[in-house]
């Protein structure tokens, strides 16, 4: 039990209300709770039925629980508490495991079944939740983190190079992938069974589906979507803790703002801003804020981040890279102070084609229907010489030429990756390399926009961004973030009803002629001023090239030049000074790999060095062991 007990220990951060675990024959459960509905005892986990027979643990919030306990209720079925947990295990039980169809929430689930001796694990349909999982020695060991499963004795660390090419490609390890050879995560929407005898069978309950549009008018579809919002907004507004929002001022926050705010409620926002005006929506916040008369809270972000980006990467037990995660967990830790609750505005771009990606690649592809292919070969052959050229107006050509040689998918990738190709070859050392062999990331995107049943361009690339990077960028950072802080998130842009109604929607009433969001911002428009509605777009960044200029100048220099052990596995020592000196006197702005790299070292420092890795069988025996 020991064991188990530190895989809990690994989580405590995400629950620190209660922690349980428990033996059964053949199965071990542990679970770490952060109290949001039931605020008793009796909803602590793992949970285990009237009968015995099935016992649960189960990290989210199923928003649809109290119409669902009332219909089993109807049924006969009794509840000893008011969880959602307990709603969830009677309707597997009785209905069977197609059930899960009816949950609209997040979640990772759990279900043993002490009879049958088999185990169930459900993961949300658009990977909210986290679920890892391994095999070793003949034991199945899954829980939330990957730190959980390298408690564990037994579990090896053993680094998998085209997951590492993954990461600076995509700056995140993309599903069913870890970093660790033989480690991996529950797909999104996926279910896995483990049968008595240990057979493990995986399959999808539920994926996007992109097919023909639905004919409909703009007015029927605005009409339609605000209804949708306003009651997802109003499900995840159920709770016994106190509730609050992020406001960044964009559309997307802000709509859920204005939606929660009806009928006269005072909503507790928070927003993070910085100096560099670029990068500020502290005043676009505010302004929400002062229309809904919320209880506004708002922190700027002035120096100290060097030293914080040390302890938020404590958080991340694999490469991560988006750099909003420093904002992300701030305001994460200022919503704490007075909120166990936050409403968010994530999903928003990737459903209803919000970046400026998507603008970026449709005037692509526009000019690459201009020019004949062999054309566009020519292009491709001649980039490469542009590319050195140090003037940043040729390099763009240089990069829009490249794109256009490509067919769409993989120029979409181009659009997405966060290294050049031709700056990875030159930084490559030889065995990795070698390790390598042919793998390149781009076959996760052209696989995935190639399995898109529409025809239609936006429709892929949308397609594409909810299968690899919602879940593995947008939900991973928005998960360790706030669990780091033991907060909820929760996204009504997120429920699963919005987005295959927008699935379904004409790619025109999303996105037409570099016109993002359109189809939402008509939604919103009877609830948010004009100049909330219309501005640009800043996103959740940071001023990242200069941070590795001053702020954030001499820790970079440490983890990359001197201490720099996981990248001298990867890179050439001399072509990441290259890249560092060029980057500092501002010939180029490499700081999406220097950035890659930082993360990817510091990531190393915490979980590669000094690790006794001891071989040995722990001191108990299950065929299974989980930590939620």
């Amino acid at each position: 039990m020991s064991v188990a007990k530190a895989m809990v220990h690994a989580l405590r951060h995400r629950g620190p209300d209660a922690q349980g675990v428990m033996q059964f024959n053949g199965a071990v459960l542990g679970h770490a709770r952060l109290s949001i509905i039931d605020l008793s005892e009796a909803g602590n986990q793992p949970f285990v039925s009237a009968d015995g027979r099935y016992a649960i643990v189960f990290n989210g919030e199923i928003y649809n629980f109290q119409s669902l306990r009332t219909k089993l209720e109807g049924q006969g079925i009794r509840f000893r508490t008011q969880t959602d947990t307990e709603v969830v295990m009677a309707l597997l039980a009785h209905e069977g495991l197609g059930a899960v169809q009816q949950l609209n929430g997040m979640f990772a689930i759990a279900l043993w079944d002490n009879e049958a001796g088999t185990l169930d694990l459900i993961r949300d349909r658009i990977g909210k939740k986290p679920l890892y999982y391994t095999e070793q020695d003949g034991q199945l060991l899954f829980a939330s983190e990957l730190k959980a499963l390298l408690a564990c004795p037994n579990v090896p660390r053993d680094i998998r190079p085209d997951a590492v090419y993954d990461f600076f490609a995509y700056q995140y390890v993309p599903d069913p992938k870890t970093i660790f050879n033989n480690i991996y995560k529950l797909e999104p929407g996926s279910h896995l069974h483990r049968s008595r005898n240990g057979q493990i069978q995986i399959q999808r309950y539920w994926l996007p589906e992109m097919g023909e549009p639905e004919p409909i008018t703009m007015e029927e579809a605005k009409g339609q979507l605000l209804d949708l919002i306003e009651d997802a907004t109003k499900q995840r507004m159920i709770s016994d803790v106190p509730l609050g929002a992020f406001l960044s001022g964009g559309v997307d926050s802000s709509g859920v703002v204005a939606m929660m705010a009806k009928g006269g409620n005072t909503v507790t926002t928070c927003c993070i801003g910085f100096n560099e005006k670029a990068y500020n929506e502290a005043e676009f916040a505010q302004a929400v804020a002062r229309q809904y008369n919320t209880d506004h809270r708002l922190h700027m972000v002035k120096d100290g981040v060097a030293e914080r980006l040390l302890e938020i990467c404590q958080f991340l037990d694999e490469p991560f890279a988006d750099s909003s995660l420093v904002p992300t967990f701030l305001v994460s830790e200022l919503a704490r102070q007075d909120v166990t609750v936050a409403l968010t505005g994530d999903g928003g771009d990737e459903i209803f084609a919000g970046y400026e990606k998507y603008a970026t690649d449709w005037r692509e592809n526009q000019l690459r229907s201009k020019f004949p292919s062999s054309v566009r070969a020519v292009m491709g052959e001649l980039a490469p010489a542009l590319r050195k050229v140090p003037n940043k107006y040729v390099r763009r050509a240089s990069s829009l030429m490249h794109s256009l040689s490509l067919n769409p998918a993989k120029a979409f990738y181009v659009t997405n990756t966060f290294i050049d190709d031709h700056i990875w070859q030159m930084l490559l050392n030889e065995d990795f390399r070698t390790a390598l062999a042919d793998y390149h990331p781009s076959e996760l995107t052209e696989r995935i926009y190639h399995q898109c049943d529409s025809k239609d361009h936006l429709a892929r690339v949308l397609y594409t961004d909810m299968r690899t990077f919602l879940p593995g960028d947008i939900l991973v950072k928005a998960d360790r973030m706030s669990m780091a802080n033991s907060l909820e998130l929760r996204s009504p842009l997120l429920d699963y009803r919005i987005i295959e109604f927008a699935n379904q929607l004409p790619s025109k009433l999303k996105f037409h002629k570099g016109n993002k969001k359109i189809i939402l911002r008509e939604a919103l428009s009877p609830l948010l001023p004009p100049d909330i509605l219309n501005r640009k777009k800043m996103g959740f960044s940071t001023p990242l090239a200069k941070w590795l200029r001053d702020e954030l100048k001499t820790i970079a220099e440490d983890f990359l030049l001197h201490k720099a052990e996981g990248l001298a596995q990867i890179f050439n020592k001399d072509h990441i000074q290259l890249i560092w000196d060029q980057h500092q006197r501002g010939l180029f702005d490499h700081s999406p790999v220097l950035w890659s790299m930082l993360m990817y070292e510091i990531w190393w420092q915490n979980y590669m060095v000094s690790v006794t890795q001891k071989q040995t069988e722990p001191e108990w025996r299950a065929d299974l062991a989980s930590c939620f």
